[in-house]
């Protein structure tokens, strides 16, 4: 009988001490659970005023260089030439360059990037899966100075050897080994939308006798078109803002055309030029660079809010 009621009292103390054990875990965790919420906040407003910052920053400075030069002379101007007492200050020049590259990265990797995107998703098996997308996704590891190498000492002379009267440096090679590097977004990207298009609409398509071609280009990239438009856009996004492969195989030359066998330069690679230079600090050279830095931040955001846009328009909810 005593037996019984030590049994019974040592078990009654086991779960009061269970009790107390789990009130101080259960008040712990309620600190933590507390302690989240400021902390993501904190978080999300060291994200706000950073932007913020940079916003600050590049007006301020953008202000004081259309102080000294005309709005109009800058965004018409043609001619760039930041050294010398009769300098000019037209960002036309490095807006063609940039646009130039862009769009020949966007003619390289659209094609590539999308067809790849559907021999992942739609013919491709699990097996060359597993095998191919970590290849290619071994491109967008690879630092962008390596490819910029890669298209001055590799891609440069094949095409010299093939387009007679192509510069040492020219925008055309760069645009194309951005495109090699854009590739894996796109792809990417592409087949994440192609992926999240409901099995039935492929199965539906095929009971009605459609080939597995016409079920691939008819049904599914259709219903995947938001996705597949918005990472176009944001390698559009991704070719503007590219620095180390323009500023390394493009040159320096500021050249206003549309020759791509020329010698250009790109926005990016214009601020790079500048802070790697003498550029006293209160000078108009000096406030130059912040007027083509918010030049291009400008033309990202709107390539960004194009995207969010295309996006929410052609979504479609399954």
């Amino acid at each position: 009988m005593n037996k019984t009621i030590n049994q019974a009292n040592e078990k009654k103390l086991e779960i009061r001490k269970m009790i107390q054990q789990n009130k101080q875990s259960t008040s712990i965790s309620s600190i933590v659970e507390k302690m989240i919420p400021k902390l993501l906040l904190v978080i999300a407003i060291i994200s706000v005023v950073t932007t913020a910052g940079i916003l600050i920053t590049l007006l301020s400075e953008t202000v004081a260089f259309f102080r000294e030069v005309s709005f109009v002379e800058f965004f018409t101007g043609t001619v760039l030439k930041p050294l010398g007492q009769n300098a000019q200050f037209g960002v036309l020049p490095l807006l063609t360059g940039t646009l130039l590259s862009s769009a020949i990265a966007m003619l390289v990797a659209i094609p590539i990037g999308l067809m790849t995107a559907v021999y992942l998703s739609e013919y491709a098996s699990d097996k060359v899966r597993r095998v191919l997308k970590p290849i290619l996704e071994i491109l967008a590891g690879i630092p962008t100075i390596v490819y910029g190498f890669f298209a001055l000492t590799f891609v440069t002379p094949i095409l010299r050897s093939i387009i007679p009267g192509l510069e040492p440096t020219n925008i055309l090679s760069p645009g194309i080994v951005m495109g090699i590097m854009i590739i894996p977004m796109v792809a990417s990207l592409s087949e994440d939308a192609l992926g999240a298009v409901p099995n039935a609409m492929r199965e539906g398509a095929l009971a009605l006798g459609a080939t597995k071609l016409e079920v691939t280009w008819k049904v599914v990239v259709p219903a995947a078109i938001s996705g597949i438009i918005a990472s176009f856009v944001l390698g559009i996004s991704r070719a503007i803002g590219e620095t180390m492969i323009v500023t390394i195989a493009s040159g320096s030359s500021k050249n206003f055309t549309f020759d791509l066998t020329q010698s250009m330069q790109t926005m990016t690679a214009y601020i790079v030029e500048v802070t790697g230079g003498d550029a006293p600090a209160g000078s108009t050279l000096y406030y130059s660079l912040y007027a083509v830095a918010m030049t291009l931040f400008v033309f990202t955001l709107v390539m960004n809010l194009i995207a969010q846009y295309v996006s929410r328009k052609f979504r479609e909810e399954y």
